[in-house]
């Protein structure tokens, strides 16, 4: 079986090159800081494919890529806490996933440009939930972040934002985002199962694209402790801007 019959027929070499571009690009960014994968991937992808396309195929090649460090963070994260923000998960994944499933792919293109340009600010920003450990916080936070991960994939944020700024050790908070993350993609696998997200066309399409992705994480993994990460963010967060700028719907028409 050939490479180019795992394409998409709607899609076409040019595309398929382009967007396995993108998931070295943001490869590279997950595997050097740990975060802004589908903040890049996103605006970026759906712009040159239907936006169901790719998330469903973003959410095949990313758990894929995460689910060996699992095992590790079952055993290190703080499982009653991150019980209590998986229930809003498992709320706020099903909501996003029918909007995305429902929607025209255009207007779909356009809330995801917007919720990543407010996405990119919410980490520029620097926020940290800092307050009282509330359960009602707690599952709205983990909520926003299922919705989030539901209709584009970009739950990281919230989710990110909430456990670096509680009292606990940072191996704890990032074995909790990691468990977390696990559980949101378990939802939304059964939530885009259930609303025919999950297509031949995205499976066969992850053999193409998700190679391509591990080596950005392997390449991103490589740099760390080589180049500075304060450079290596603000490279991040430009490469974000950037995304949200030439993913418009707009600027795609006007580019074409």
């Amino acid at each position: 079986m050939s490479p180019a019959s795992l394409i998409p027929a709607e899609i076409g070499i040019n595309a398929a090159i382009a967007i396995c571009a993108v998931a070295f690009v943001s490869g590279t960014a997950r595997g050097f800081s740990g975060f802004g994968s589908a903040l890049i991937f996103m605006p970026l992808a759906s712009s040159i494919a239907d936006p169901r396309l790719v998330a469903a195929l973003l959410l095949i090649i990313d758990f894929v890529a995460a689910a060996p460090l699992l095992p590790n963070a079952w055993q290190k994260a703080d499982r009653r806490a991150t019980a209590v923000i998986v229930t809003g998960a498992l709320i706020g994944v099903p909501i996003g996933t029918y909007l995305l499933s429902r929607l025209e792919p255009v207007t779909t293109r356009w809330i995801i440009s917007v919720f990543v340009f407010a996405l990119l600010l919410l980490l520029l920003s620097g926020w940290r939930y800092r307050g009282k450990d509330h359960a009602a916080v707690a599952i709205g936070i983990g909520g926003l972040s299922g919705f989030c991960s539901g209709l584009a994939q970009t739950g990281g944020p919230p989710i990110v934002g909430y456990w670096l700024g509680r009292p606990i050790a940072s191996v704890i908070a990032r074995a909790n985002i990691v468990l977390f993350f696990g559980a949101s993609d378990f939802f939304s696998a059964i939530s885009y199962a259930a609303t025919g997200l999950i297509t031949l066309d995205a499976i066969k399409f992850a053999f193409v694209v998700g190679p391509v992705y591990g080596v950005g994480v392997w390449f991103g993994a490589s740099l760390f402790g080589k180049a500075s990460e304060t450079v290596f963010r603000a490279i991040c967060y430009a490469l974000i801007a950037a995304a949200v700028i030439f993913g418009l719907p707009a600027l795609d028409g006007v580019l074409r």
